[in-house]
């Protein structure tokens, strides 16, 4: 993957497989300290710390359509590149949260890409999902709930185009309104 917002949301999608009603993605910028770190934290059905050992493993894989599972074992690898790291906390039946530090400005790092059009596609995908998207440049926030809007829509699809375009304008905007680092 070129861009750290498609393994965002790689890790986003295993959530959704592991049942995760709540799942949480937050990326945070640090000028100050020269780090990049991105977290995604779900109350799925969590893994044994066996699982949790092994998952980095390019040849351990929970689908069943490919026999290798190589999202997380790149992304670990490009953190570690760029003098970061990759850790996964999981307790079963609980939720796993992976979280990834890289240099920030480590002239191997990828570069973040979409962060809002990965949040789009994984709301119109996953409705169902409340999701918070937290996103932080120094001191600058944005954060996006779900939950509200959907309660707001009353069965209202998500997909629908005016509802759609809503949530697009937010996402973009909220996102290009944090400053860059320096």
């Amino acid at each position: 993957m070129r861009e750290l917002a498609l393994h965002l949301l790689d890790i986003a999608e295993n959530s959704v497989s592991a049942q995760a009603q709540n799942i949480t993605i937050i990326v945070e910028e640090y000028t100050s300290r020269n780090r990049l770190r991105m977290s995604v934290e779900d109350d799925g059905a969590g893994m044994t710390p066996e699982m949790v050992a092994r998952v980095v493993d390019p040849f351990v894989t929970s689908r069943s359509t490919r026999k290798v599972g190589l999202g997380l074992p790149f992304l670990k690898q490009a953190a570690e590149a760029c003098n970061g790291f990759l850790q996964i906390h999981s307790t079963p039946a609980k939720g796993t949260q992976v979280e990834v530090e890289f240099q920030l400005d480590h002239i191997d790092r990828m570069p973040l890409g979409d962060l809002a059009g990965t949040f789009l596609s994984l709301l119109i995908a996953n409705p169902s999902i409340n999701w918070v998207f937290d996103y932080r440049v120094n001191e600058n926030q944005f954060i996006f709930e779900s939950a509200p809007i959907v309660k707001e829509l009353e069965g209202i699809p998500l997909s629908e185009p005016a509802v759609l375009a809503f949530l697009r304008e937010q996402l973009q905007t909220g996102v290009a309104e944090i400053p860059e680092p320096l």
